[in-house]
């Protein structure tokens, strides 16, 4: 169940590696703001039961970076106590993200994972198309995202322009590689979740394989079908049994959420 808690994460899983499309540069946000905060719980299926094995929350803070304005958006995943005795997960994912293009300028990852740990920072050097991390300083494409970014980043694709079917595509930089990232546009639909009954926009990421996931476009998202584009719900099948990812609370959202037709 490695990486279960930040699942969510899952609208920008890693595709071969490409270059990126330059297409996709300078997004202007207009779907969050500052002091946004969003939680999520995390549950496991096996045989038709569904059991709660952590929750994540995201929350985002304007502040400046070598006087630069940004947002300031942290991610962090726990299992619950009864999970840990299986697997004990305790991540923190950080993006500090330009205000004016949503290009990240920093990226901090702190995960425990079932004993594996890891700590690495990421700066990014947009005018020179560098990487510098603490392996090494890497060669990325123009428009580049991070695991935390590329979230915001999507939240603010408008889905008017496309129709069932189309390829979304973005890079990402994670673990010392630039990967190319789309994710495949499936229309709307009204989902019922732990929450309550929304109207959702709906997609697949692809979906490398992996012990966890398997490859190919079998996972699933909805997003809310209003100016927030707040994660609602993802699922997905994984090696043994499979997950699924509700949206359980928000403040501060940018827009009303008119999506939500009624709370559960």
């Amino acid at each position: 169940m490695k990486k279960i808690v930040l699942f969510i994460l899952a609208t920008v899983i890693l595709s071969k590696r490409l270059d990126a499309d330059n297409e996709y540069c300078g997004v202007r946000n207009i779907a969050f703001i500052n002091g946004e905060s969003t939680t999520f719980k995390v549950f496991y299926t096996l045989a038709g039961m569904y059991i709660g094995a952590g929750e994540a929350s995201f929350n985002v803070r304007l502040t400046s970076l070598n006087g630069k304005p940004v947002y300031h958006v942290v991610g962090d995943g726990k299992t619950y106590s009864f999970y840990d005795s299986f697997f004990k997960v305790r991540d923190k994912y950080e993006s500090y993200i330009d205000t004016a293009t949503l290009q990240p300028h920093k990226f901090i990852r702190n995960v425990y994972e079932g004993g594996y740990t890891k700590f690495q920072t990421v700066n990014f050097d947009h005018s020179a198309n560098k990487a510098v991390t603490n392996y090494g300083t890497f060669n990325v494409p123009n428009c580049v995202q991070d695991v935390v970014s590329s979230i915001y980043y999507a939240r603010n694709i408008d889905f008017k322009k496309y129709k069932p079917g189309d390829k979304i595509p973005f890079s990402m930089f994670l673990d010392d590689e630039t990967y190319n990232l789309y994710i495949r546009y499936i229309g709307k639909e009204t989902i019922k979740t732990k929450y309550g009954k929304f109207r959702a926009i709906k997609f697949k990421p692809l979906l490398v394989k992996g012990t966890i996931f398997e490859g190919g476009e079998k996972m699933t998202v909805w997003v809310s079908d209003d100016g927030n584009k707040i994660p609602l719900r993802v699922e997905s099948p994984i090696s043994v049994g499979s997950v699924k990812v509700d949206m359980m609370s928000y403040r501060n959202l940018r827009y009303p959420l008119t999506s939500l037709v009624s709370v559960r």
